[in-house]
């Protein structure tokens, strides 16, 4: 592989060419991982990195990870391996200002909301599944949101209270289906993953209410979010892989604790957004399908 040029996949662009030595750089500094994608002269199509013999793993770059005990076992594929996010202060600031903006004017909420998904999803990185994107589209969502508009709209002219009263569940409804409709929407490489989230309505509006109701313990809606957390990740089906999410509730309570106090000094925001981001992420884990079981 000496003295040939390189490739690589960032973003879902084409970045190079690059001499050998300046791609193990690249590898060294964590710019180019075992899931990004690679190529160069002689290579019929681009592959995974880590696939190529001595180019991540071998070479004298690193050695292998060692499981922590009781941890699951990391395996081909990415097995056990946990989710990661990252994305610059900056670029989150404007782009939440520009969602914050839409929000306030209603009007372009479908748009700032996908826009912003769409970003979001594509700076987390998941193990075997480079180039993550969310491909679902701001009209799909503009159909529903309107639709839920002009529902609220005519159940308030009935001035029927329990009319009224149902838009409140209706929500809840709006906020399940957007659950699933974001899952099915995740593709790797321009393809779609074929998840879908199998959650039920009622389950989800139990762990809603939980949650409201254990703010008024002052620290149980720690424990109770981050079992809502393991139940969400545990209902994500269609891939070979487990979604497990391993953040307890005292991990939990201790972050946003810290989070909020930074919080109120306004500036540390953000900070406080990616610290907390990129702790949700390491706690997410792809692992085997029955590895827990028989564990």
């Amino acid at each position: 592989m000496a003295g040939r040029s390189w490739f690589y996949a960032s973003e879902g662009q084409q970045q190079g060419p690059y001499p050998e030595i300046q791609l193990r750089e690249f590898i060294a500094k964590g710019t180019i991982n075992a899931d990004t994608l690679v190529w160069t002269e002689g290579m019929a199509n681009w592959q995974r990195a880590g696939d190529i013999p001595g180019l991540v793993s071998g070479g004298g770059l690193a050695p292998p990870t060692v499981p922590r005990p009781g941890a699951p076992p990391i395996g081909a594929g990415g097995y056990g391996a946990p989710l990661s996010i990252d994305f610059g202060i900056w670029e989150l600031v404007w782009r939440s200002l520009v969602l914050f903006i839409g929000l306030i004017f209603v009007i372009p909420v479908p748009w700032a909301l996908v826009w912003y998904m769409k970003w979001i999803v594509s700076r987390i990185h998941v193990p075997g599944r480079p180039n993550l994107t969310f491909t679902g589209t701001a009209l799909t969502a503009a159909a529903w949101y309107f639709g839920a508009i002009v529902l609220a709209i005519v159940l308030a002219l009935t001035g029927i209270d329990w009319l009224n009263n149902l838009m409140f569940i209706v929500q809840f409804v709006l906020y399940w289906l957007l659950i699933k409709w974001v899952v099915a929407n995740l593709a790797s490489n321009g393809q779609l993953l074929g998840l879908s989230f199998s959650g039920s309505f009622w389950a989800y509006l139990g762990w809603t209410v939980l949650g409201f109701i254990s703010i008024i313990t002052i620290i149980g809606w720690a424990w109770v979010y981050a079992a809502q957390t393991r139940w969400f990740c545990r209902n994500i089906q269609g891939t070979r892989r487990e979604v497990t999410f391993n953040g307890i509730g005292w991990e939990f309570l201790w972050r946003f604790v810290v989070a909020g106090l930074a919080s109120m000094f306004i500036i540390p925001i953000p900070w406080m957004h990616r610290w907390i981001a990129r702790w949700l992420a390491s706690q997410t884990v792809l692992v085997e399908r029955g590895t827990l079981a028989n564990a």
